[in-house]
């Protein structure tokens, strides 16, 4: 690596990775990510993989301490949504000296090329 990590920097997304290490966390955040940017109620991820309603209670709650889904209460529902900001953010940290110990990428210019393709796609959207 290029240059010190900062410790607690490392330690948040080492336990943002850790929160979504369990198999029914990964599912969940895989299913917001399909129903983003609406996401969806509790009960509909809960008829969507199966999972018990006190246990998917436990999930989430750990996803959204560990910021990586979002809640917004519409009337008596809660809706989540996956966090993509911090997922961005974890797809930086892995990728910001990317093959930079061989030279073949600049440190960073990984996440440049993340970044321009992402506008490239929300040109392409409008």
């Amino acid at each position: 690596m290029s240059g010190p990590q900062n410790p607690e920097r490392v330690m948040r997304y080492a336990d943002m990775f850790a929160a979504m290490g369990a198999e029914p966390r990964l599912r969940i955040m895989q299913l917001l990510l399909t129903a983003h940017p609406q996401g969806l109620v509790v009960g509909d991820i809960q008829d969507e993989l199966g999972i018990p309603a006190s246990t998917l209670s436990h999930h989430l709650d750990k996803l959204k301490n560990e910021e990586l889904v979002k809640v917004r209460r519409e009337g008596t529902f809660l809706w989540y949504t996956a966090n993509t900001e911090a997922l961005q953010e974890l797809l930086n940290f892995l990728y910001a000296e990317c093959c930079t110990r061989n030279k073949a990428v600049e440190p960073g210019d990984l996440v440049l090329i993340v970044q321009a393709s992402k506008v490239s796609q929300e040109r392409k959207g409008k």
